[in-house]
């Protein structure tokens, strides 16, 4: 059962990661085929589309997390891939700008994808190989979007920005049919907790965390860490297509690029590196790369330099799994999915505001109103971030390991 299970966790996250790389060097073309706007007004529709989707991410994902732990992990993840189908389909055949918000709207609700993959993980893993698992989903991710903006580019410089969408929808709409009949679950009937409207909602799930003091001080890092990483995805296509010139093919190749080192990091480096440093010492390595990534992207001056930062900011993901293996040992079985959920709910708050700032960012200073030209400031906003995040797990993890004070 665990080998099989985590085949196919492994296989739906790639399949799923996919489809969302194939939309995403199109989905610029198709924001101004829509409003008729230039490339830094995309950029700002593109980062109020992140925002809706987050901001709806943040108060499904809790909901979803404990019908996890009431249901179990299957019904739940097949719901979800259906769902992003669905919101493929619907912006593929989008009239107006509004039909984009509308796809983004149900993918919002009903998708937990990665949040749901993670609890499947930790229900087949042990504690000492969980860091692992989670690195295997990045993996699976990394992979992904190896793939998709690849396919995603060269779809949209031959067929038009509108074809892309409908690849990730049969992708998605498969995925949850092959689901159907194959995945089995992982979270048995003694392991399930009854559901409860009090814990199913953000502040809810939240709320549960204060239990684990641990886990909320690692909480507030990723809350950091996630801000940071949201310029990537948020300005990448904009910020290469402004100071580089490039088109949608040199985007997804650049996005590849990404993906097959993070493929290379998440898969090849995370379990090492945990072996040899512990998962609190790679916390701390993985985000001094990721900072350092982020800087050299903000100052690049020629097109070949992101490909040389792209390795340190790829191979500071270990972070992630790392920071997530930590509070997920935390937590009992039972509440896993609560666990995920509360994450994804907090890495969907920060989403709802880190495209806007990211996407603004970059829109203001790539405008004639900037006092200075810097397509960059938003990974410069992000490298600060990274390094603010370092010494706020120190924070926590040093006052964790102190004994209670006593009277």
């Amino acid at each position: 059962m665990g080998k099989r299970a985590t085949l196919f966790i492994l296989f739906a996250v790639f399949i799923d990661t996919v489809g969302f790389g194939i939309i995403i060097p199109s989905l610029p073309r198709l924001i101004m085929d829509l409003t008729g706007e230039g490339l830094s007004e995309a950029a700002r529709y593109g980062g109020w589309l992140l925002f809706w989707f987050a901001a709806l991410q943040f108060l499904a994902a809790p909901v979803l997390g404990n019908l996890s732990d009431r249901f179990g992990r299957r019904p739940v993840l097949i719901t979800s891939l259906a769902a992003f189908g669905l919101d493929y389909l619907i912006m593929g055949f989008a009239p107006t700008l509004a039909w984009l918000f509308v796809g983004r709207a149900l993918a919002g609700v009903c998708g937990a994808t990665f949040a749901t993959a993670s609890a499947y993980a930790a229900d087949i893993s042990t504690p000492a190989t969980r860091a692992k698992s989670f690195g295997l989903i990045g993996a699976a991710w990394g992979a992904g979007f190896t793939l998709g903006p690849a396919i995603g580019g060269v779809l949209g410089d031959l067929s038009g920005a509108r074809v892309p969408f409908f690849i990730a929808a049969g992708l998605a709409l498969a995925n949850s049919a092959y689901g159907f009949f194959v995945l089995p679950e992982t979270l048995t009937a003694e392991r399930r907790r009854s559901f409860s409207l009090k814990r199913a909602n953000p502040f809810g799930a939240l709320a549960q965390m204060r239990h684990f003091p641990l886990v909320i001080g690692l909480m507030a890092a990723l809350v950091l860490y996630q801000i940071a990483h949201d310029a990537n995805p948020s300005t990448w296509t904009y910020f290469t297509m402004t100071k580089f010139h490039w088109n949608e093919t040199e985007v997804g190749l650049s996005m590849a690029f990404v993906g097959i080192v993070v493929v290379i990091a998440q898969a090849g480096l995370i379990g090492p590196v945990v072996a040899r440093l512990g998962e609190r010492r790679t916390i701390f390595a993985g985000l001094a790369l990721y900072a350092l990534g982020f800087l050299g992207f903000s100052f690049a001056t020629r097109g070949w330099m992101v490909y040389f930062w792209i390795v340190p900011f790829c191979f500071g993901s270990i972070a992630s799994p790392a920071l997530k293996s930590v509070m997920s040992q935390t937590v009992p079985a039972n509440s896993q999915g609560e666990l995920q959920g509360a994450l994804g709910s907090l890495q969907s708050l920060t989403a709802v505001g880190s495209p806007i700032i990211m996407t603004q960012l970059f829109g203001f200073f790539t405008s004639p109103r900037a006092p200075v030209y810097f397509p960059g400031a938003s990974f410069f906003a992000a490298a600060v971030l990274a390094l603010t995040c370092i010494v706020v797990c120190a924070y926590a993890l040093r006052r964790a390991a102190q004994p209670p004070r006593t009277a």
